[in-house]
Order: C-alpha cells, then sequence, then structure tokens
C-alpha cells in the first residue's frame, strides 16, 4: 500500500492559467516539480519553493524548483517565527489542502505571512460530485490509491464548504473553475440528483451544477 498520493509528472493547466506573475511561490505538495517546470518556463526570474513530504518526490523536483523542503508544512507552520523562506506572494496547493490535518489553520497562518494582496491558488477535490454520490448510494465507500478515494485524503470539501474554508481564513475569492471530466454515466446519474434534489426542497439545477465538476481550481487574495 502506497504511503502517498503516486507523484504527477504533468502540471494542472487549470491551476497552472490562473497563477499570477509574481517573484516568490511557494508549492505545497510539490511532487516531482511539473508546474513549477511549467511555471518557471514562463517566468525564468521566479523563485519556487516546494514543500513536499516524500523525499524520493522531492529529489525529483530539485530539478525544477529553485528550492525544496522536505517535511510536513504544517509542522513547518507551527514552528515560531515560521521559516523565513516560507515568506511568498503566492502559495499554491494543488490536491493538497484534503491531505491536511488542519486545512483551516494551514490557510490562517499562510494568510499572516502573506504581504497585502497575495494570494492563494488552490485545487480541491469535490466531494459533491456525482461518482461520490453514486458511490454512497451503493455503499460503495472504498479507498483507493488515487482519485476523490485516495486513501491518504484526510479531508472532503463540496463547492460551498470550499468556499468557506478559503473566506473563514480571510481571503477573498476572485475565481472558481470547475474541472469537468465527462463520462458515459454522468447524465444517469445526474437526472436522479436532480429528482434527489427536488424531493429535498433544494434547488435541483444547483444540485446538479455542483456534482459536474470532479474539482474546483481558486484564485483567492488575502483580505
Amino acid at each position: 500500500m502506497a504511503s502517498q498520493t503516486p507523484a504527477h509528472d504533468q502540471a494542472n493547466p487549470d491551476l497552472l492559467a490562473i497563477l499570477p506573475a509574481v517573484d516568490r511561490l511557494v508549492e505545497v505538495g510539490c511532487s516531482t516539480g511539473a508546474l513549477a517546470r511549467a511555471y518557471c518556463g514562463r517566468h525564468p526570474a521566479a523563485h519556487w519553493l516546494g514543500i513536499e513530504i516524500e523525499p524520493s518526490y522531492a529529489a525529483a523536483a530539485r530539478q525544477h524548483c529553485q528550492e525544496v523542503l522536505v517535511g510536513d508544512v504544517e509542522q513547518m507552520l507551527a514552528q515560531e517565527p515560521p521559516p523565513q523562506a516560507l515568506q511568498a506572494d503566492c502559495w499554491i496547493f494543488g490536491d493538497s489542502l484534503e491531505h491536511l490535518r488542519d486545512p483551516w489553520q494551514v490557510l490562517r497562518r499562510v494568510h499572516g505571512l502573506l504581504p497585502p494582496g497575495g494570494s492563494v491558488c488552490a485545487c480541491i477535490p469535490n466531494a459533491q460530485h456525482w461518482s461520490m454520490q453514486a458511490r454512497l448510494c451503493l455503499g460503495q465507500f472504498v479507498y483507493e490509491e488515487s482519485g476523490l478515494l485516495d486513501r491518504t485524503h484526510l479531508r472532503w470539501f463540496t463547492p460551498s464548504t470550499m468556499l468557506s474554508l478559503l473566506e473563514d481564513c480571510g481571503f477573498r475569492v476572485l475565481s472558481s473553475r470547475p474541472r469537468i471530466f465527462p463520462h458515459p454515466a454522468e447524465a444517469g446519474v445526474l437526472q436522479q440528483i436532480r429528482r434527489f434534489a427536488s424531493a429535498l426542497g433544494a434547488d435541483p439545477e444547483r444540485a446538479v451544477r455542483d456534482a459536474r465538476p470532479l474539482q474546483l481550481v481558486f484564485h483567492a487574495i488575502s483580505r
């Protein structure tokens, strides 16, 4: 059984698209450095600090990041004062907030480190995805090596609680972008979700809209 999510060597294009052009960035869970490679190819003067808990991934990431710290970001941020290396203009959480014990505390500490107008860019898996609802209906909530039911996920968020997570920690969301991947089974399940929402007195169109994204990508700035 893997102790960490499998490494990825392709940058998330939707996350890459919202990253601001700034001097210093910190990526939590940099894996093998794919996002750093893509960003720094466009912005070669930027300083990219990757934080990675898996040493073998961190070793690969050093080819693409200007600096890599190996360890637990929650422990790093708990230090008083936090390491100087964590000062940055933008913090990036690409499918990493759900792996943290206390993502709320992490974001509050990051908020305190950011300069005025500093930003957080995040990609977060959607626990309200239609496939998750179908699995729950069938009692098939079985952990896997990767994906929505990645066995290393500790926290779960829906579109509305993702917004709350960021706003409650002092951020104003500038944009949210759904990542939707069509599937042959989607239409049939969404039809049942629409009916279920109506039976509960909820907005069926919102229920369907929130069930479609596999992930959501957010760009938020410090208030």
